[in-house]
């Protein structure tokens, strides 16, 4: 398929997921490294806290708030 015929698929709507090779599919900002990061302990024992609150671990109450903030900031 050419390129002009696949962009015209794509903008009128169809399915063209049948042209992809999905067999090499990544998401490169997706990619997870992990980091330390030194808290003094009555920090955790406050992100603890919340994280019970919400219902989700640290690292994920970590992430969130960071995210957050870095989107606010942007």
């Amino acid at each position: 398929m050419k390129a002009k015929d696949f962009d015209a698929a794509f903008d009128d709507g169809e399915d063209i997921t049948s042209q992809l090779d999905l067999s090499k599919k990544r998401r490169p900002e997706l990619k997870q490294k992990r980091v330390n990061v030194d808290f003094p302990v009555w920090l955790i024992h406050q992100l603890d806290k919340e994280a019970k609150r919400l219902g989700v671990t640290r690292q994920s109450i970590i992430k969130m708030w960071l995210a957050e903030h870095l989107k606010e900031a942007a």
